[in-house]
């Protein structure tokens, strides 16, 4: 399989995860410092919205086919 098909098939995995969950949070910086009696713990998050799982979506149907569609030699 050739590299856009493959991204297009990764692509369109993550796309259907993010639009299945409705967007996606994760962790972007976690910083912990001990006082001794008691520990904080400061985290900053970061969200994925689920248009960006569309876009995502698309964009690997789009690359899916095109690169099939360049591997086949004319008739």
């Amino acid at each position: 399989m050739r590299p856009a098909g493959i991204i297009g098939i990764l692509l369109i995995v993550f796309g259907a995860i993010v639009l299945v969950l409705r967007g996606v949070s994760y962790v972007k910086d976690k910083d912990k410092t001990d006082l001794g009696i008691a520990t904080v713990t400061m985290e900053r998050r970061g969200f994925i919205p689920p248009w960006v799982g569309g876009v995502a979506l698309v964009a690997g149907i789009v690359l899916l086919f095109a690169g099939r569609r360049a591997g086949v030699p004319p008739v």
